[in-house]
């Protein structure tokens, strides 16, 4: 049955209740659910009608094609001056023995070392520290580019351009600009946790707050450039602190056209202040991610990170509004391994990727960052003998 058939069946059962009718309807004319319609989403709608929902829409935008990517992310430090609750990977400088801090010739050999390998791009992002300053970066950043110039540089959240530019005293316009001039060419979503300062005020209170995080992403997407959007979820708030969210998402999405992508991230309770917070249930990570892509009509892709919550839940997820998994892994990241997530040891070859997306009849199709075809994986066939090549993965994207 095919999403057209199977929204018209749904909109044909007469026990689906009015409201729930209601914006099925909005779906199938694309037209926009409101504020309260995603709240009603979030605490009435069940598993089967979300995904009939946001399947649908996925497959408007994007047929049957799932997408990933093949890069390498380099994690500066884990030391921060910033003590998030959820955060079971930085460590605030008191725990320095616990921490790392490469230098601008290290991170370069981390660079070099991927010269010989079909990556596309390399994903920047760690904890805060103040010799990690503006002129470092745009250094860092001219350096890469000089030595690799086809190679895309995604670097850094809000979260850390906020510090550095205050650190510089230049405005959020000027920051990027500059770092737009030594060669940024995407930004990741991350840092955005929640915004509604209710539940960030508890859980990231010292970092920049929702406004700030906004605006540094409007002034990139002012400068013509793109880039992404997360979530965490799962932890202390409420349904309506998402909607908000997603809202405040879709409202600056509206004005800049610049995110491509949102990530809705799960909340892990392993080794962080936060311990003694639940975690949410599959079901309950399947039905944000479809609620984020009905809600979400103006973003592109959905992303769900196979890292982070398994393969067998990101198999799952492309039924539900997922369009891309991010990409192949060597198990170099630590992000998701320090916080509890399934897959303790990532590591996943392309071939794994292909086959794990064709498993769930999806058609694996290679992109570069900004979702340009790199490779048609649907007819491909690897050999049986072929030895795995691992990339790295992007810590968030």
């Amino acid at each position: 049955m095919n999403a057209d058939h199977q929204l018209a069946v749904l909109l044909q059962d007469a026990h689906l209740e009015a409201s729930l009718k209601e914006i099925a309807k909005k779906v199938q004319n694309g037209e926009r659910i409101s504020f309260e319609e995603g709240v009603l989403l979030y605490k009435k709608a069940d598993l089967s009608y979300l995904g009939v929902l946001a399947n649908y829409i996925r497959t408007k935008k994007h047929g049957n094609v799932t997408y990933f990517n093949r890069n390498f992310h380099i994690e500066p430090t884990n030391l921060c001056v910033y003590d998030c609750k959820f955060c079971s990977y930085s460590r605030l400088i008191k725990e320095k023995a616990e921490g790392w801090e490469y230098t601008m010739e290290e991170m370069m050999a981390i660079v070099k070392s991927y010269d010989e390998q079909p990556v596309t791009e390399v994903h920047i992002v760690g904890g805060v520290l103040p010799q990690y300053d503006m002129k470092f970066y745009m250094d860092f950043f001219t350096a890469i580019k000089k030595h690799r110039p086809e190679l895309h540089v995604k670097a850094l959240t809000p979260v850390e351009y906020h510090y550095i530019f205050k650190k510089a005293k230049v405005d959020y316009a000027t920051g990027m600009r500059m770092m737009k001039e030594a060669g940024l060419e995407s930004m990741p979503g991350g840092g955005a946790e929640i915004f509604h300062p209710e539940i960030r005020e508890q859980i990231a209170k010292d970092k920049c707050d929702a406004e700030q995080w906004l605006q540094i992403h409007e002034e990139w997407h002012k400068l013509g450039m793109r880039s992404n959007a997360t979530m965490l979820y799962g932890h202390i708030e409420e349904y309506w602190h998402r909607v908000d969210h997603l809202e405040k998402l879709r409202v600056l999405q509206d004005k800049t056209g610049g995110f491509q992508t949102f990530i809705p991230l799960k909340f892990r309770n392993q080794d962080n202040q936060m311990s003694h917070v639940a975690e949410s249930t599959v079901v309950e990570d399947l039905r944000n991610y479809a609620i984020s892509r009905i809600y979400l009509d103006n973003f592109d892709h959905i992303k769900a990170y196979w890292a982070m919550i398994g393969r067998n839940t990101a198999q799952l997820s492309l039924n539900f509004g997922v369009d891309d998994i991010d990409g192949t892994l060597d198990d170099t990241t630590k992000i998701y391994s320090m916080a509890g997530a399934e897959e303790q040891n990532p590591a996943m070859s392309t071939k794994d990727l292909v086959k794990l997306i064709k498993a769930v009849g999806k058609k694996p199709v290679e992109r570069d960052t900004l979702y340009n075809i790199i490779n048609d994986f649907e007819n491909v066939d690897f050999p049986e003998d072929e030895k795995p090549k691992y990339y790295a993965l992007p810590v968030i994207n």
